[in-house]
């Protein structure tokens, strides 16, 4: 039997919460209702990092730090979990914690508006990191904005833990909190709040019983796009399936065909294994938001909104990557070509969800990709390009092109490739190419780019590809 109340840890005891409204942002529940306001609200869209929160969750009879953006978190997926707050940090005697020393000492902070969250990001990873390197450091705070400090003494602080010792109350008191969280969130969630529901199966069948009964529900990962309905439309989501209390679904695994990922798993996890196999693959994810989106997003997510800038997807279509749909009674295997119908329109029907993405292990390929965006980190795209190409004797034996952010919907360029495909690489060809672009997508203006813009980049990316290639060697300022 379902539970319509959420428990968690907080300060050492355990918080329940009966009926919690399913569209409360974490954010306003910490600042309102626990009346916490280090935490702050900045941007209300997971962007600039100053609602950082941390939260422990419990693997393996060990605690994972994970920060996350509490202002696109619904306070029931709280349910489980450790709940720590910037205030949590200072010990009982009222001394501060290395993270929030190493602040101090450095001059990491002017206005402190941005200062709770950069210290939540870097009380992550001082939790996590054994080794503190340099590119550990920026990538935990690349999702911290600071408008008046200036990144140079942050990231002198942060490089200053290194010598800390690592013993902090929470280690002391790890044996007590793991007590605690073994205690909670065994329970699957039903919550019907007025006109509003919530729930948090924690099986596949469950899953497939609520949906049998609620086909028109919303279904919740990280909440980068669904959030947005609430804290920026102002509308109100009449009924939430979250899908990150399901751990049937989060898992990696691989055969000597494909890389099968879990429709749960999330981007932090996926990225770290998909390096091995596809190292453009993890260079472009590094680069999706930030840490604490990456800590709840999912690939299944970001295929479901069916974003055109959404990072992941052009890649995966340069795969040749299949999706895994479920519904009440079978198993459907789609071509992720086939998934994208229109703007934000797939094939995904209503009581439908997405089980697990399956890429394909190409060992004799040659798999490039890459990202242009205003912001080097923690920005949407303006064009993402993916090229995967097998090369015999200079000619090109297969080839599979893809872009975001040049049409309604992630696309092939398969103009493009009929172009490039059994042909030698000359520049003739290339420039021959470069043209078909043109009848391959037909790029809007935004506020990201103009359409001429992206036609010019989608040319040049295409062209760095193959000089890559030629070249044996990285081409550009990050190189």
């Amino acid at each position: 039997m379902p539970s319509n109340t959420i428990s968690f840890v907080h300060s050492e005891r355990v918080i329940e919460i009966r009926n919690p409204n399913p569209n409360e942002t974490l954010l306003n529940f910490v600042r309102t209702k626990l009346k916490k306001t280090g935490t702050k609200e900045g941007c209300a869209e997971g962007g600039c990092g100053a609602c950082t929160i941390v939260l422990g969750e419990l693997k393996d009879n060990n605690i994972i730090y994970t920060a996350i953006n509490s202002c696109i978190t619904f306070l029931p997926t709280l349910n489980g979990k450790q709940l720590i707050l910037v205030e949590d940090l200072i010990s009982k005697d009222n001394s501060l914690h290395p993270v929030q020393e190493a602040m101090i000492k450095c001059h990491g902070s002017q206005c402190g508006f941005c200062t709770p969250g950069f210290i939540m990001s870097l009380f992550s990873m001082f939790k996590n990191y054994s080794k503190l390197k340099e590119d550990v450091i920026k990538d935990s705070i690349a999702g911290n904005l600071c408008r008046c400090t200036g990144y140079k003494p942050i990231i002198k602080a942060a490089k200053s833990l290194r010598t800390k010792n690592k013993i902090d109350h929470f280690v002391k008191n790890k044996k007590q909190i793991i007590a605690l969280l073994k205690k909670i969130g065994n329970e699957s969630i039903a919550i019907y709040k007025k006109d509003k529901k919530y729930f948090a199966p924690r099986y596949v069948a469950e899953l497939k019983k609520i949906l049998k009964k609620n086909s028109k529900s919303k279904l919740l990962s990280g909440g980068t796009d669904l959030s947005l309905v609430v804290t920026k439309d102002r509308k109100d989501i009449e009924s939430i399936v979250y899908m990150n209390s399901i751990k049937e679904l989060n898992y990696i695994k691989k055969n000597s065909k494909y890389i099968e990922v879990g429709a749960t798993t999330s981007l932090s996890n996926f990225e770290i294994y998909i390096k091995k196999y596809y190292p453009d693959f993890n260079k472009i994810l590094k680069r999706y938001g930030s840490v604490q989106i990456r800590n709840v997003a999912t690939i299944a997510g970001n295929i479901a909104t069916a974003s055109p800038i959404g990072d992941n997807l052009p890649l995966l279509l340069a795969l040749d990557s299949q999706i895994v749909l479920q519904d009440i009674k079978k198993s459907k295997i789609l071509p992720i070509n086939d998934f994208f119908i229109n703007y934000r329109k797939t094939k995904l029907k209503e009581g439908q969800f997405i089980h697990s993405i399956r890429i394909p292990i190409l060992v004799k390929n040659i798999f490039k990709a890459y990202k242009i965006s205003k912001r080097f980190d923690d920005d949407i795209s303006s064009v993402c390009a993916a090229f995967n190409l097998i090369i015999e004797k200079n000619k090109i034996k297969e080839i599979k092109i893809a872009y975001g952010g040049m049409a309604a919907v992630p696309k092939r360029a398969v103009y493009c490739e009929r172009v490039l495909l059994n042909s030698s690489i000359t520049k003739t060809v290339i420039d021959k190419a470069k043209n078909a672009l043109e009848k391959d997508f037909s790029p809007i203006s935004d506020m990201r780019a103009s359409g001429n813009y992206r036609k010019i980049v989608a040319k040049n990316l295409l062209e760095k590809c193959f000089l890559e290639i030629n070249e044996k060697k990285l081409i550009g300022i990050h190189s």
